[in-house]
């Protein structure tokens, strides 16, 4: 891995991120934010909204950490479910599926907006479950029978931090063989080799952009191995108590390792001195795995969401298939079931 061309020196770090979505890309800039999605037809269908204005909450340190990752949760989700929606609604009509029984009577019962904030909640609220589960309860419930072994909180606390960093790496490897998922990954490096040839004031084209690469140091692929980092850091001075007061303690700790990690991840993106890549090494080494090299058809969808944030103040806003520079060419728009502001990544 070659550094010098992921913190690259004449690099102008911006405000930009995204979120790769089914089948495209999610870009957010200074006062707007763009959706496209590739169509089953290879037209590009994109839609802009304006920011939420920022809060009071987003300039308190470690604060803002954990608005931002609550928000980024539940908008995340809505987009991923948008862009879902795109796709079915452009899908040609002999290869759609009907609705099941439990998506009919729901609809009847609360309407297709109340559905559809129904089925966005409760995703956020099982991926949340599965996320506290799997990578902060599991290790310390496993870490818990080895207790008659090791006479050590220390060493207890190291090998409780090592199963969760091998649980979720795993977890990363297995998922990312599965198709669907290569392709979000694959949207997820078009989405980061485009950030990279903005940034260096290259023009936004599919061959400048396939020139750098998929890893970039403000990615929240490293914010997540952060959170592993600082829980481990935060659990040493907790010692070892019985295996309630662990579950507890790790439960409460929640909120400020999310803060602590954002506001890490953030520093990381502005600077690029030898402490900030030595701490970034393994985030970009666990984003060889959520991110894979996009086709040039997938980095146009990422540049063309890219080029629809970056326009001057007062451009209207649009629903529909747009060219490859993000400007509307047809009005087509997708009925909205709920609304799905989206956060920098």
């Amino acid at each position: 891995m070659d550094l010098s061309k992921i913190f690259l020196k004449d690099a102008c770090p911006t405000p930009v991120g995204g979120q790769a979505v089914m089948e495209g890309i999610m870009m957010r800039g200074l006062e707007r934010t763009a959706v496209a999605v590739r169509l089953p037809d290879g037209k590009i269908h994109m839609k802009t909204q304006p920011n939420k204005k920022m809060g009071k909450w987003t300039r308190i340190p470690i604060v803002r950490g954990v608005v931002s990752f609550v928000t980024s949760l539940v908008q995340g989700t809505g987009i991923l479910m948008y862009s879902a929606d795109v796709l079915e609604a452009n899908w040609p009509e002999e290869e759609q599926e009907e609705a099941g029984k439990l998506e009919t009577w729901m609809n009847k019962k609360f309407g297709e907006k109340g559905t559809w904030n129904i089925m966005i909640y409760l995703s956020v609220i099982l991926a949340l479950a599965m996320t506290i589960g799997m990578f902060i309860l599991l290790p310390t419930v496993v870490a818990n029978f080895l207790k008659p072994l090791i006479d050590s909180d220390f060493v207890f606390n190291l090998v409780e931090g090592i199963m969760r960093i091998v649980i979720f790496v795993v977890y990363i490897a297995l998922i990312s063989q599965m198709k669907d998922i290569k392709t979000v990954f694959q949207y997820h490096g078009a989405e980061h080799k485009t950030i990279h040839c903005f940034e260096n004031n290259l023009e936004l084209t599919p061959q400048n952009a396939q020139q750098f690469y998929t890893l970039h140091p403000r990615c929240g692929t490293s914010f997540l191995l952060f959170v592993m980092v600082i829980s481990f850091v935060l659990h040493l001075f907790l010692g070892w108590p019985n295996l309630a007061l662990r579950i507890i303690s790790r439960l409460l700790l929640v909120p400020l390792v999310a803060g602590l990690s954002y506001e890490l991840l953030k520093w990381a993106g502005r600077s690029d001195n030898w402490l900030v890549k030595i701490l970034s090494m393994p985030g970009l080494y666990l984003q060889k795995l959520t991110t894979k090299e996009p086709s040039d058809d997938q980095l146009e969808v990422a540049i063309a969401a890219t080029k629809a944030v970056m326009v001057p103040d007062g451009t209207p806003y649009f629903e529909g298939i747009c060219d490859l520079d993000g400007n509307l060419v047809e009005e087509r728009k997708i009925e909205r079931k709920s609304k799905n502001e989206v956060v920098e990544e």
